[in-house]
């Protein structure tokens, strides 16, 4: 990090607060605090979905994720465009006629007050969990680069979010979002062209997907129904629609970036872009990484991208230091004889053999974690969070480096922003006001909302402090999300459709389908993506069979 890289990330940063504070200073009543004053443009909703979704997790471990694996990720969002189609059609409706504040407030309409606070407290759950996560993404980063510790800087970057989210509400989320997603793609587009001019001179575009797809790194479908699996088409289509239905139709933080639109058609247009869009860009991201591993074919490459991993091994002991170096000269002869076999041409023998060794050098790269975690069990072996962010470092020019890091800390301001400002209303409308016997005035609710948005962002700091890169933060944020989502999507839909059946059936095949899906995840029945068809159907099921053996009925 040189100078111009620190002066190019903190006016950027500066900038988004900044900006957000003072444009959308003084909401002095709940639809303006809430949603925004009805005022945004299908545009501003279309980036601001986008950006809500696309947290620093996305800049940072889709690339890495993409360098291990390869595209077949993209799958994950193959239901997305159909999911928005739905909610175009069936949600969005609903909240526009019924004018409401947050989605839950439509559950105590058809069902009752524990149904809707049951829910609220569902998403309130995952949602404060996944906050604490898209904060500490980008502490990851920032501490690789600084060296500071994770704690110092998951408060810094929580703080930062807490002061415009906090002060603008809504509103000033969806006006730095326009500008976080203008950094983004910006961002993304420089490393992408930067990457394909490291390449060597004969490398063009093309011989650089046949490279890639001599490793696998290419295989974008995959329809077979593997449930060990978990990415394929249909763990996409019809999983990825259920989590996609769930989370766009009915977690908080996006329903209030449309809620916000200054008309049914301008929320619907925003939504329709988003699923337009949201596709391409995924795999473009994924893209992305894969050039980052072709790079690396013609490029030395640690044996771990984890900065701290090679610490720990430095100050231990020499036999094991020896060990891990022998290690090391193993996966540089594996990249020298690949390197040789690329140039020699992608012959079909030649393609086995360059398979051959990257199934060693994944033996050699089980190893060295293994070494790495018996120096220092703290010290995070899974590496695939740090591919990317290690390319920045050591390969982009002054000023981009800059760059690629307000990409990554933009989108996790975006993101966090989203989900505080949703948790900080969702408290405050459907617990807080909801459950007070007096009437306040509206200046009292924006009040209670700003302090549960700090409260929360508080807790999400502290989730945070106490995180783990798990497999991956991409998969992590989206597993926390399959546990809950399905059930919550299956209420609406029995609310939306299943016209008999009341609040009490609900409410206690709510709490039955939770446990179980608890339950399956821990035992780890079935991939994470089916949990969300699995939670929503068993919902829906258990509450038509309580309704209709009660006597209620």
């Amino acid at each position: 990090m040189q100078l111009i890289d620190w002066i190019v990330l903190s006016v950027t940063l500066l900038f988004i607060v900044l900006y957000g504070a003072w444009k959308t200073r003084g909401s002095k009543n709940v639809e303006d605090y809430i949603k925004g004053g009805n005022e945004s443009k299908w545009w501003t909703i279309g980036l601001s979905v986008m950006a809500t979704q696309a947290s620093a997790i996305t800049f940072l471990s889709t690339p890495g994720q993409a360098f291990h694996s390869g595209m077949g990720f993209v799958q994950f969002y193959f239901g997305l465009p159909i999911a928005m189609v739905i909610i175009c059609l069936v949600f969005i409706p609903i909240y526009h006629r019924l004018k409401v504040y947050t989605a839950y407030e439509y559950l105590e309409g058809r069902f009752d007050q524990k149904t809707r606070t049951l829910t609220a407290i569902l998403f309130l759950i995952q949602r404060g969990l996944a906050a604490g996560i898209t904060i500490f993404a980008p502490a990851i980063i920032l501490s690789a680069v600084l060296g500071w510790d994770l704690i110092t800087l998951n408060i810094i970057i929580g703080v930062l979010v807490i002061i415009y989210t906090v002060s603008g509400g809504t509103k000033a989320v969806s006006v730095t979002q326009k500008q976080q997603m203008a950094v983004i793609f910006a961002g993304m587009f420089v490393a992408f062209y930067l990457i394909l001019q490291y390449l060597p001179d004969d490398i063009t575009f093309t011989k650089a997907l046949e490279i890639a797809g001599a490793s696998d790194k290419m295989k974008v479908l995959d329809f077979s129904w593997d449930l060990n699996n978990r990415y394929t088409v249909w763990t996409g289509i019809l999983g990825g629609t259920f989590l996609m239905l769930s989370y766009f139709g009915t977690d908080q933080s996006q329903v209030q970036r449309y809620l916000s639109g200054k008309s049914l058609r301008e929320s619907q247009l925003g939504l329709i872009f988003n699923g337009l869009l949201k596709v391409p860009m995924q795999f473009f991201i994924l893209l992305v990484g894969v050039m980052v591993f072709v790079f690396y074919q013609f490029n030395p490459s640690p044996i771990n991208f984890n900065p701290k991993a090679g610490e720990a091994i430095a100050n231990s002991n020499l036999e094991t230091i020896e060990q891990y170096v022998k290690l090391e000269e193993q996966h540089r002869f594996i990249e020298g004889r690949k390197k040789a076999l690329i140039f020699e041409g992608l012959t079909p023998e030649n393609v086995a053999q360059i398979q051959e060794f990257n199934e060693q050098d994944k033996v050699l790269k089980e190893e060295a974690k293994t070494i790495i975690s018996k120096v220092d069990p703290l010290v995070e072996t899974n590496d695939k969070d740090y591919v990317f962010i290690h390319f920045i470092l050591n390969n982009l020019p002054k000023g981009l480096i800059g760059l690629l890091l307000a990409v990554i800390l933009s989108a996790a301001m975006s993101s966090t922003a989203s989900e505080l400002n949703a948790l900080g209303g969702t408290t405050a409308i459907d617990l807080y006001k909801r459950n007070t016997k007096i009437e306040y005035s509206e200046e009292h609710y924006v009040k209670m909302s700003k302090w549960f948005t700090l409260g929360w962002g508080i807790l999400a700091i502290l989730v945070a402090c106490i995180a783990d890169l798990f497999d991956n933060l991409i998969q992590l944020v989206n597993i926390i999300g399959s546990i809950f989502y399905g059930n919550v999507l299956g209420i609406f839909l029995l609310a939306f459709f299943v016209k008999f059946v009341k609040g009490n059936a609900v409410f206690i095949a709510a709490i039955i389908t939770q446990l179980i899906i608890i339950a399956v995840w821990y035992i780890d029945w079935l991939p994470y993506l089916w949990l969300n068809a699995l939670g929503c159907g068993l919902v829906m099921l258990l509450a038509i069979l309580i309704q209709s053996t009660s006597k209620e009925n």
